[in-house]
């Protein structure tokens, strides 16, 4: 099994790019299920349900998000009726949608969990214990395992990936929307890479309006950042997965210009 999982989509260059180019990456890298992290795909906060209902349209498979996933309200309703998009699992019991896919696509079967780091971030409950007692729930045929690390440090990324080696098929991080250079495969065949990168604009500050993020750091006057225009790329990574064992065979980074 292949499997694309895009990073951080922000704003609507990125989102945009993905529902312009994502048949034409799936045909030329052979992918069977596609994954998105969508927690800044409205103008960087959250996603919108008729957002989600497009990419979902286009080819996208799975969505996981993060800690801004909250910020638009009409999403709440939306994730409970649509499993197919999730947040982190370790936010506190009572917290609207879920943080874990099971089922089947395409004939795969398959799992997608979504963790919350807790360096630098909002409190949540403890990712690892978490992780845990999700996997301790799945069945034995569900091999084809893949976690989504939305965190800030890069160890605790590492840390997470290291102690779900041989139990997952990946661990990819998101979040700090800075395409990493150290994929890899563990030795127990669990894939790595620390962040996958933006899929948005790099003309900003991390896919922000550079002059509304400079103002954050200059002024004591808040001012709303918006996202920023030009200079799009797609980061993403393609995962080969065996699905008798669920071991990682390959994992590659995906860095791509796009013009709009």
């Amino acid at each position: 099994m292949r499997v694309l999982v895009i990073g951080d989509v922000v704003g609507k260059p990125g989102r945009v790019a993905v529902l312009e180019r994502l048949q034409d990456i799936k045909e030329q890298y052979a992918i069977d299920i596609t994954t998105l992290n969508a927690e800044n795909v409205a103008g960087g906060f959250s996603i919108t349900p008729a957002m989600a209902d497009q990419l979902f349209a286009a080819g996208v498979d799975l969505m996981t998000s993060g800690n801004h996933i909250f910020d638009k309200p009409e999403i709440i309703p939306y994730m409970e009726r649509q499993r197919r998009l999730i947040r982190p699992a370790n936010y506190p019991r009572g917290t609207p949608g879920a943080g874990m896919w099971v089922g089947e696509i395409r004939g795969f079967k398959v799992t997608i969990i979504n963790l919350l780091g807790r360096i630098f971030m909002q409190p949540a409950d403890d990712p690892f214990r978490t992780a845990d007692e999700l996997l301790a729930t799945l069945p034995d045929d569900s091999k084809m395992r893949i976690v989504d690390m939305h965190a800030e440090a890069t160890s605790e990324k590492a840390a997470m990936a290291w102690y779900l080696d041989g139990r997952v098929s990946a661990v990819v991080g998101t979040h700090t929307h800075v395409q990493t250079a150290d994929e890899r495969i563990f030795p127990e065949g669990t894939a790595f890479i620390t962040d996958l990168g933006m899929t948005g604009s790099y003309s900003g500050v991390i896919g922000m309006n550079k002059a509304d993020v400079i103002a954050r750091f200059t002024s004591a006057v808040y001012r709303r950042a918006h996202h920023s225009t030009g200079e799009v790329r797609i980061c993403a990574a393609i995962i080969d997965i065996d699905e008798a064992t669920g071991r990682a065979r390959e994992i590659s980074r995906l860095n791509l210009s796009h013009e709009q």
